[in-house]
């Protein structure tokens, strides 16, 4: 049985618990991209910030002619770069700086993935965050062991095809779990 040391969290995501006190992770659903020895890394992918595609891409002085993306949220991906931009993208692709989380899921934080999707509207499923959420080495077991997180296999369908409100419920269903339940049983033995 592997010990708590050597579980590797790539591709899976990270629950909030409800007793979470970090204001910026209260709440949250955190997917993972990258966890080894040297700590982890992930995006938040279900809290959504004031500002739409449309925004962003006219920020950054990349044109958006691909329709259907213009209305998206940009979503808080964490405390750490948050003035730089990250996407989340399915299928993988060859982008210039791209983070392979598995054979399907990528991130990529060079602007040419976004001027594509300006362009051709591909890759067509994205999350765009600003900011990423980083763990250093061991601290992710260390929040791990005093049970601030669950954790659960990812899921591309929940990152890519549920609407943001509803990706931390569709996380608590596959572990059988409704996150009422879990708010009400907190801090019961």
């Amino acid at each position: 049985m592997p010990d708590m040391q050597s579980v590797n969290l790539t591709d899976h995501f990270l629950i909030a618990m409800p007793a979470m006190a970090d204001p910026y992770f209260s709440g949250t659903l955190v997917y993972i991209c990258e966890h080894n020895e040297q700590g982890a890394l992930g995006i938040i992918v279900n809290r959504p910030i004031d500002m739409t595609l449309a925004a962003l891409f006219e920020k950054i002085e990349v044109p958006l002619e691909a329709a259907g993306f213009e209305r998206m949220p940009v979503y808080f991906g964490g405390p750490v770069q948050t003035d730089r931009g990250f996407v989340l993208h399915r299928p993988v692709g060859g982008w210039q700086s791209t983070l392979a989380v598995n054979g399907e899921v990528g991130l990529t934080s060079s602007r040419d993935v976004l001027q594509a999707v300006g362009r051709e509207g591909d890759p067509h499923e994205i999350i765009v965050t600003l900011g990423y959420s980083g763990w250093s080495a061991g601290q992710l077991e260390e929040e791990l062991a005093q049970n601030a997180w669950l954790t659960v296999p990812a899921q591309p369908g929940i990152l890519f095809d549920t609407p943001f409100e509803g990706r931390l419920p569709a996380a608590m269903d596959t572990l059988g779990i409704s996150f009422t339940n879990l708010a009400e049983d907190a801090g019961h033995a």
